[in-house]
């Protein structure tokens, strides 16, 4: 069984609640400002395929979405379980005036969309906080066009030892210090720190992929390690 399928729900959602105000300046102090840069090559990654509908799942404060809606003639959904994510999302766009953007509070695992709807999926930093992995991958899989891409940025951890010790130390006490200093919420970025290392390294998750029906799966890896994206087709 893997170690993701039994994350309770409400816990992923109250955490998520309540560090949405510190979220996006967080996420620079971790990745030091490198997933704007990753985020904006998914969007590079889905213009290839000329996409008209796209949905970005765990969309948080719209990041991803808002670099997918430059692709002309897109219409993008956002979905997030996290109503305060979704507030500083909708207050993005409005500001940017982006108007091919609909943001809706929904779980990835019970998604509100009809069979091979979808010509591009997105999903930064959310899969590993699926409630159901399984389930949530299945229901990607569901709501993809056939030949369709679904392209995931995720955390993971590094495989060349000396980078794994130094990873170890930057997410066990560097971000811990930092989320205390900056947020007050330690208990919350440990709680993410937690997922990373029980989400499944990168060769099983694309057994996983695989087994959940997607084909063609391609791998980069980010900031040697600890991040990648996942590329896979329907």
């Amino acid at each position: 069984m893997n170690k993701n399928k039994s994350i309770d729900f409400v816990q992923i959602k109250n955490i998520f609640e309540s560090i949405s105000n510190e979220y996006d300046f967080m996420n620079d102090l971790m990745t030091l400002r490198n997933h704007s840069k990753w985020k904006k090559e998914i969007a590079e990654i889905a213009i290839a395929s000329s996409p008209k509908r796209i949905l970005d799942i765990a969309t948080g404060t719209g990041d991803i979405a808002i670099n997918l809606s430059k692709i002309n003639g897109s219409k993008i959904e956002g979905v997030d379980i996290s109503d305060n994510m979704l507030k500083i999302a909708r207050k993005k766009i409005k500001e940017l005036r982006i108007n091919n953007i609909n943001f809706k509070t929904c779980e990835a695992e019970n998604l509100v969309f009809e069979d091979n709807h979808f010509d591009i999926i997105s999903i930064g930093y959310g899969v590993r906080n699926f409630s159901n992995l399984e389930k949530g991958l299945n229901e990607s899989y569901r709501v993809l066009k056939k030949d369709g891409k679904l392209i995931i940025l995720e955390t993971s951890v590094p495989e060349n030892p000396i980078i794994k010790f130094l990873y170890t130390l930057i997410t066990r006490v560097y971000i811990p210090i930092i989320a205390f200093i900056f947020s007050g919420k330690t208990k919350a970025y440990l709680y993410l720190l937690d997922s990373t290392d029980k989400f499944p390294p990168k060769n099983k998750f694309v057994e996983i992929l695989y087994k959940t029906g997607f084909e063609k799966i391609e791998t980069r890896k980010k900031l040697y390690g600890a991040s990648t994206i996942y590329i896979a087709s329907k």
